[in-house]
């Protein structure tokens, strides 16, 4: 017998079972798929510094060695630790922003260090404001920004890096102001240090732009790393007399810098000679330093109203006479970065420019120019004066822009709060706004790039959306922190387009609909405008894979395929063509990290394998159809015979550019000639023809590796040279007698006229287009050796 409900209940215990259902769903979201970003407890903008710190803070409270009872401590550990491997490389960040974790390979964060590495070796530098920690993505800028830097270059497990870490920071607080004190983790930027020539730890060098890296070799001492760094610092300290006394003040006067004197009298205390220095060091462009001995200068101390010791600082226009003593500073410290924080605080400000005369301004020179709402933002960072000095030679101007006296000027620059941009001397139709760091060396690096680099910022009423010349545009966030690293890269890569593509940015926070109507859905987004044509970049943020991608636009290596395309150009491509396809979809993280290879061998195999790809999250069913059960799925189609629809699928463990075209030649039929040593006699040393031949031995693997490579190159000097093989297992004798000692050995043999050299000529390279060229030198060479003789003839 039934039970029946009443309305009420039945409504009561329903949402209940949904309530249950809600709560099971909510636990089986979260417990599988965790944002990145909530599991270190970070923002999305936040810095590789602070995801190493918040990562390090998780480490050492949830690494297993301390959670031995916990059954789950290695899946929660590992949990963490994939997203911090993901969140620290600015690719895989942009790859998780984009696609989430389907976009990744599955094997990042799958081992990790003991809890004593995380304690004492991670991030050794991270908690000390003094020293910046570098990345390979703004070491070049930071060292060749203008500014004095010493940096560390060191490796977590190194004992010697942390019996050195205590000194480096308190090193790094006695000069701070004087040079900038950095630091270079080589356990995760490898590629840097092998960059920089670095081979031992702890390596320091010194930089500045302009000179090459010098390396330190003294003892770690704290005074030793002083006294070394004293010498790179440009210092002069002036003593004033009354020979000199005048002149010295006029002319630095009228080039629009002050001084800064010491008076020392007997008995009282004046600046030592080593705070002259430093003050000089950090002041230096600045303020000029000297220092007077009032016991030997008593009349000209007097004259200035000066009777006991004391340090002052005198603007350009200061009035000297013992009457007046109109903007002198005099300074009651006798410490040195007391004195200089004080100087700067009272150094003039950047030239505020007017509504009136701003374009007129700009259109006539180079500028770097600070925006403000009222209040000037930049008087809280008086290292910021330092800009006008260390711009000078750049021929870069400094200045400053108030936006509440003019709202529409700055509404027409996309200014809507405190920034920096830099003009480039076209008034306000070429400029760029800076979003890095607002720092000294960050803002001079922006400066010199940008100024001779060709990047603007867009807005609605510069958008290139019906221009006819075509545009790359960075659809970007000025949050995201692989956005800005990608900025200086789009910079260089403009410079080597100027003239052929041009180049914007996009901030897609103030801009939201214009990128709502691109369907921008991650940052950066970079996408080239070509007319009607659109293309996304995929690929990493180098100026060099930038530079790949628009040669490959502009000359296309790739076909991109549709299902009608494949049937009619590979399935029923003519007898004698052969194609390589790749099967894809963009999501997948081995598929983008391929395409760029896979572009780059394309280009390799011009007029010898068609290559092509299909995008199967596009054609989802054609790839079915096809049987592709895997991305990327890379498949070779052999010249067409009588037999069935063929063809061979890569399984190879390597996707690069070399070992897949590799593969590729090796099913090419043989271009080059087996020699025996009866037509290498007839052939090669008796012949008139010119030959290239290549010694080789089965069982050696260069000379396996090198065989297609060879082939290449017997197709491209086809019906200029001769290309030819010797088994040197099967013929020793020949090439015991060719003087054939390691293999493979490749050797030229010029034919001329009657002559031939039977030994023939050695080289050393085993690429086919440089051996090609190689070749062709040499073979111009003999031409006009041959001409010289029929003329002296």
């Amino acid at each position: 017998m039934g039970v029946w409900l009443n309305k009420d209940d039945y409504l009561r215990d329903l949402k209940r079972v949904m309530l249950c259902f809600l709560i099971v769903y909510m636990a089986i979201l979260v417990g599988t798929d965790q944002d990145f970003y909530s599991l270190l407890g970070v923002s999305k903008t936040a810095s590789s510094r602070e995801i190493r710190q918040a990562f390090k803070k998780l480490a050492l409270k949830l690494h297993p060695d301390k959670n031995p009872n916990n059954p789950d401590a290695h899946s929660e550990f590992l949990k963490i630790n994939r997203a911090y491997e993901v969140l620290k490389d600015e690719d895989l960040r942009k790859k998780y922003d984009k696609y989430g974790e389907k976009g990744l390979a599955d094997n990042q964060g799958g081992q990790y260090e003991s809890w004593n590495y995380y304690r004492y070796d991670f991030g050794i530098y991270d908690d000390d404001p003094e020293i910046i920690t570098l990345d390979r993505r703004e070491f070049d800028a930071a060292v060749n920004s203008g500014e004095l830097w010493f940096v560390n270059f060191y490796s977590p497990g190194c004992s010697h890096c942390h019996d050195l870490a205590p000194t480096w920071r308190d090193f790094a607080k006695e000069v701070d102001g004087l040079l900038r004190i950095g630091a270079v983790n080589c356990g995760d930027d490898r590629m840097l240090c092998r960059m920089k020539g670095v081979n031992s730890y702890p390596s320091l060098f010194i930089f500045r732009s302009g000179m090459a890296a010098v390396k330190y070799h003294g003892d770690r001492s704290k005074e030793s790393l002083v006294n070394f760094a004293m010498q790179h610092v440009r210092s002069t300290v002036t003593e004033l007399w009354t020979g000199n006394f005048v002149n010295s003040i006029q002319t630095a006067f009228a080039a629009g810098i002050g001084w800064l004197i010491t008076f020392c009298s007997k008995g009282r205390d004046c600046l030592t000679s080593q705070t002259r220095l430093r003050l000089s060091g950090m002041l230096d462009g600045l303020v000029n330093v000297g220092w007077m001995d009032c016991a030997t200068q008593d009349n000209l101390c007097k004259s200035l109203d000066i009777t006991t010791s004391t340090t002052a600082y005198f603007p350009p226009g200061a009035t000297l006479n013992n009457k007046e003593k109109s903007g002198i500073l005099f300074l009651n410290s006798l410490d040195a970065k007391e004195i200089y924080l004080e100087i700067m605080h009272n150094l003039p400000d950047f030239e505020l420019l007017s509504a009136n005369t701003l374009e007129d301004r700009l259109a006539h020179h180079r500028w770097l120019l600070f925006f403000h709402f009222g209040k000037n933002e930049n008087s809280n960072d008086p290292e910021l004066k330092k800009l006008k000095t260390l711009l000078k030679n750049e021929h870069i101007q400094v200045g400053k822009f108030d936006c509440s006296s003019a709202p529409d000027i700055c509404s027409n620059l996309y200014v809507f709060q405190p920034c920096l941009a830099v003009f480039k001397g076209q008034g306000t139709k070429e400029f760029e706004i800076h979003h890095g760091k607002k720092i000294l060396y960050d803002i001079l690096a922006f400066a010199k790039e940008s100024v001779n680099s060709h990047v603007t910022t867009l807005g609605p009423q510069n958008f290139p959306a019906n221009d006819k010349e075509p545009w790359l545009v960075d659809f970007f966030a000025p949050w995201c922190p692989p956005c800005r690293a990608l900025l200086p890269e789009l910079r260089k890569a403009s410079k080597h387009l100027y003239g052929q593509l041009k180049f914007g940015t996009l901030d897609c926070t103030v801009h939201e609909g214009l990128c709502n109507m691109y369907n921008i859905q991650a940052y950066p987004t970079t996408v080239v405008f070509n007319q009607s044509n659109i293309h996304e970049y995929e690929g990493h943020h180098s100026a060099e894979q930038i530079l790949e991608f628009v040669e490959d636009l502009m000359n296309p290596s790739v076909i991109s395929l549709t299902p009608t395309t494949f049937n009619e150009l590979v399935k029923q491509r003519k007898h004698d063509e052969v194609w390589m396809v790749d099967f894809y979809s963009p999501w997948c993280h081995p598929c983008q990290v391929l395409m760029p290879e896979w572009k780059r061998m394309a280009r390799t195999l011009t007029g010898l394998i068609n290559v092509g790809s299909i995008n199967c999250q596009q054609y989802h069913s054609f790839c079915s159809q096809e049987n592709v059960r895997r991305y990327p799925e890379i498949r070779f189609f052999p010249p067409k015979s009588n037999k069935a629809y063929q063809y061979h699928s890569y399984n190879g463990w390597n996707r690069d550019a070399y070992s897949l075209r590799i593969w590729g030649l090796g099913f090419l039929p043989q271009a080059s000639i087996d020699l025996t040593p009866q037509t290498f006699s007839e052939k090669v040393l008796q012949g008139k023809n010119h030959w290239v031949v290549d010694f080789y031995a089965p069982w050696c693997g260069p000379c396996q590796n090198f065989a297609p490579e060879f082939e290449l190159l017997a197709r491209m000097i086809k019906g200029k040279v001769k290309a030819g093989k010797v088994d040197c297992q099967a013929y020793a004798q020949t090439c015991q007698k060719a003087g054939i000692r390691a293999y493979p050995t490749v050797k030229f043999y010029p034919y001329e006229r009657a002559k031939r050299n039977t030994w023939g000529e050695e080289i050393d390279s085993r690429d086919a287009k440089e051996i090609t060229t190689l070749i062709y030198e040499k073979l111009e060479n003999l031409q006009n050796h041959g001409k010289r003789n029929k003329d002296e003839l």
